[in-house]
């Protein structure tokens, strides 16, 4: 009997996992999910929201620990459906909705063997590592747990680079189009002349001053040595495999589809990533359908400018013209947070509570900006991608950056940190569908908040839309109607304003990633119909900051949830979550 089994069996006979057969069932429901999601938590890598006292290191990836996770959310999924939410409180029943979401898809990874493939077309294993690097320390503790963490990157490696040998064999892979130049960021650490140069030295370079002399020589010590005997040689082996073996043979073909089970493969994806029970042709309708709705609007800010050519013209005007693009990198950046700031005198009129947590407007960092999207936000930071700086164009900034940073990314992730009302494993959990639809909402939201200065701004943040709606027909055309590459980025160049340099890009990160486009829009059309829908039936007691605290003191929900959610704020009366604010 192989490890993995037994791992397995000894798992399924551990009674902690499932939900006590006594009590009510709000109890039950607790101790599933909090026994589960403590043991869930510690087979994830560790990230910078990890309680900094916590001594996790590189998690176990290898077959008993893949077979362990199959058979526990299995065990999950089974207790979960014994707790009839009917009998469960209102708030537990939404504890229950976004419980069995999590476990469905989890369930659904380790079916389909994600594991296989550790790599998007923009992260992977070793770059989540890299970031680990960029955590500031300030004690001698913190330092030796991430020695700790460097001294098992060689077991970590080997895991994943056997599981991607695995997947390899049966023709489980990215596309290799999404592959090329991927080892780049690998031979930075692999073919460094230095130690004291690898990004994983980083923490050692500016230690606390206050910390004793020679305990900073001896941590330094240990690193280089953990540099020389575990990371480098780690990553000399990582590259080896991807250049000789991986690259080489990944799969040439581009669908989903084409996976092993594809078809159901990207059928979970769709239902893992939309949270809606929808077929591939369906979310394909409604992105045709929305992108020409939005291409009506683009078309009228044409005629508000007085351009005399076509949409095509417009855009590729748009894409030459250099008044659009910033000069220098520090220019972008500078622009970037006056926005963001500007943002901070609006938003009082629009949101009852705001995050006490402030966040950075930083650049991409070199190794990852070629392959980076423009910009992603999340707690504590809004990174900027100044990368090829004739594909950053200004009037898409503005979306860009309520997207990103406030009162997007960077706004509601905090808010859901620190809402201690909602039980860990929706606190510290983000869903794709809630948080990117979200995000997407913010920016047709800055419309309405004045923050669109000029045309080109408002069209910058048409182009967005209409952008993520070509996300719904670009993502199922290339992995279930059997769109090439070029076709795929031929629409985008068509409906979108995009650089060439971001609609390459952002083709390979769909192509890499099936699926996971799809929540953009997808919640954006969820939050807006439910806003709809609650002016409609509150009239004049309607209060959009009421409404926006509704949604966001949720944390992350599936769609179906928050329908649910809004209905109960109408029948309320349209009040908010926070009655000592005295709405």
């Amino acid at each position: 009997m192989s490890g993995a089994v037994i791992a397995a069996l000894a798992l399924l006979a551990t009674p902690v996992a499932a939900a006590p057969a006594t009590g009510s069932a709000d109890a039950r429901l607790r101790a599933l999910y909090t026994a589960e999601y403590a043991w869930r938590k510690q087979q994830m890598p560790p990230s910078e929201d990890d309680d900094k006292n916590s001594a996790r290191s590189l998690p176990d990836v290898g077959p008993a620990a893949q077979a362990a996770k199959l058979a526990r959310w299995t065990q999950t999924a089974t207790a979960l459906a014994a707790i009839r939410p009917a009998e469960l409180s209102p708030a537990a029943r939404v504890d229950y909705g976004v419980y069995a979401a999590q476990i469905r898809a989890l369930l659904a990874e380790q079916r389909f063997r994600d594991y296989e493939m550790p790599l998007t077309s923009d992260s992977s294993f070793w770059s989540d590592l890299a970031d680990q690097a960029r955590e500031p320390f300030s004690r001698a503790e913190d330092y030796a747990r991430y020695l700790t963490l460097l001294r098992a990157v060689p077991r970590y490696f080997d895991q994943n680079i056997a599981n991607m040998r695995a997947g390899l064999a049966r023709g489980s892979t990215p596309p290799k189009v999404t592959l090329t130049g991927r080892d780049i960021g690998v031979a930075q650490v692999a073919e460094a002349g230095a130690w004291e140069g690898s990004p994983f030295y980083a923490p050692f370079r500016t230690m606390p001053a206050t910390m004793p002399a020679a305990t900073r020589a001896r941590l330094r010590a240990e690193a280089l040595a953990a540099l020389r005997d575990a990371v480098v040689p780690a990553h000399r082996r990582l590259l080896a495999f991807l250049r000789d073996e991986y690259i080489p043979g990944a799969r040439t073909t581009l669908a989903a589809y084409d996976l092993p089970d594809g078809r159901a493969y990207y059928q979970s994806k769709v239902a893992e990533y939309t949270t809606r029970d929808q077929t591939p042709a369906q979310v394909h309708a409604i992105g045709l359908a929305e992108v020409a709705r939005i291409q009506a609007r683009m078309q009228q800010v044409m005629a508000t400018v007085g351009f005399k050519g076509d949409l095509p013209a417009f855009l590729a005007m748009l894409r030459r013209d250099p008044r659009f693009y910033a000069k220098t990198p520090q220019d972008l950046l500078d622009r970037a947070a006056w926005i963001a700031k500007s943002f901070d005198g609006k938003a009082a009129r629009y949101f009852g509570r705001l995050p006490r947590a402030r966040f950075a407007i930083k650049p991409v960092p070199a190794d990852l900006a070629p392959f980076y999207t423009s910009g992603r936000g999340g707690p504590g930071v809004y990174l900027v991608n100044t990368y090829d700086l004739p594909s950053r164009a200004l009037y898409a900034l503005p979306a860009l950056t309520l997207h990103e940073s406030a009162p997007g990314h960077a706004f509601q992730m905090p808010l859901a940190a620190e809402n201690h009302d909602l039980p860990a494993f929706r606190r510290e959990t983000y869903l794709s569908v809630y948080g990117e639809g979200w995000a997407l909402y913010c920016e047709a939201l800055g419309e309405e908040m004045g923050m669109y200065e000029t045309p080109y701004d408002l069209f910058g943040m048409l182009s967005y839309q209409s952008w993520r709606a070509s996300r719904l027909v670009v993502d199922t055309g290339i992995h279930a109607m059997g769109w090439s590459r070029e076709r795929a980025q031929g629409y985008l160049r068509d409906h979108t304003a995009l650089a060439d340099h971001e609609i390459e890009t952002e083709v390979d990160r769909y192509i890499a990633w099936p699926g996971q486009a799809l929540s953009y829009y997808t919640g954006e059309l969820a939050i807006l119909a439910a806003r709809r829908r609650a002016e409609a039936a509150l009239g004049p007691r309607f209060d959009i900051r009421a409404f926006h605290d509704t949604v966001l003191v949720l944390g992350s929900v599936p769609m179906p949830e928050l329908d649910r959610r809004i209905d109960a704020f109408i029948a309320d009366g349209g009040k908010g979550p926070y009655p000592e604010e005295g709405r």
